[in-house]
């Protein structure tokens, strides 16, 4: 059995991956894919967590886990989506950088359910936006509790991806930035669930609604009418083409107004950051869903 973990992160996909796979549910299951809602599994691992301490699973706990969350006798497919698999927002930085628990937490869910083949799948996000979506919904404190003291040029997606690799020991990682989504948000479905690409997915275009609005997406459906059979990239060419076009104001643009942070630190977390993402995309044992 195959089991899949979207860690999030944190002000990335929100609920849009579960609510996608959610729609194509009973195609899902016909293939042999299972979805699990997060109030199936919200507490359950906690308290297993606790309890092993950072030991594995016996089989007879494995099988009461998976007793408790699914629904069908036998999935080939496992997949279980939210961002809470990385804790509170308050996780997002710790004094070592970005989600430095990352790969810890990837481990101790995998020996959750020992016998799984595990995989992970995270979304990246330019740490400058990120912090900017994180911080409202933090409950700790301000900002300079969120940061516990680390720099703005200490939150490395290179480092935190790489202690993620060292953790999974050989476990499938599917990676992405959540700035390309709008563009590649059917492969990360399709990835996720399992799904051939000659098999219809409801939902392809839940980012571009947000983005483009009814116009837009009424000038996209234009523009692909007829066109059934594009490829991926003929897709993408023509989804980036209506994107630049028929954009909503402000939906592709995010102010990042964080205390001390001017124009020119932003500048360099996002250099900083595309140099990691290029780095990560290459890395052994990572696959990169690039757009």
């Amino acid at each position: 059995m195959q089991v899949v973990f979207h860690m999030g992160v944190h002000g990335t996909d929100g609920d849009r991956l579960l609510k996608t796979l959610l729609k194509n549910r009973n195609t899902l299951r016909r293939s042999g894919t299972e979805v699990i809602t997060p109030n199936r599994h919200r507490g359950l691992f906690e308290e297993a967590l606790k309890s092993l301490n950072g030991g594995t699973a016996t089989p007879e706990m494995e099988q009461i886990i998976l007793d408790a969350i699914l629904d069908s006798d036998d999935p080939k497919r496992v997949v279980m989506s939210t961002p809470t698999f990385m804790g509170a927002p308050g996780r997002t930085v710790g004094r070592e950088g970005l989600y430095p628990q990352m790969g810890m937490r990837a481990a101790a869910l995998s020996r959750l359910l020992p016998s799984a083949r595990t995989e992970f799948f995270v979304a990246l996000r330019n740490p400058a936006t990120l912090l900017a979506e994180v911080l409202p919904q933090f409950s700790g404190g301000g900002y300079d509790d969120l940061m516990q003291g680390c720099h703005p040029l200490q939150l490395r997606w290179r480092t935190t991806i790489q202690n993620l690799v060292r953790a999974a020991q050989g476990r499938r990682i599917v990676l992405w930035c959540h700035e390309d989504v709008a563009l590649i948000w059917p492969e990360v479905v399709r990835l996720v669930g399992a799904l051939p690409a000659d098999v219809p997915l409801t939902g392809s275009l839940v980012y571009l609604n947000d983005i483009l609005g009814e116009p837009g997406i009424a000038r996209l459906r234009d523009a692909t009418e007829g066109r059934d059979q594009m490829s991926v990239s003929q897709r993408r060419e023509v989804y980036g083409k209506v994107l630049a076009t028929h954009a909503l104001a402000g939906t592709l643009d995010q102010v990042v107004d964080l205390p001390g942070w001017d124009q020119e630190l932003v500048d360099q977390v996002t250099a900083t950051y595309r140099a990691d993402v290029a780095e990560i995309a290459v890395l052994p044992g990572v696959e990169f869903i690039l757009p």
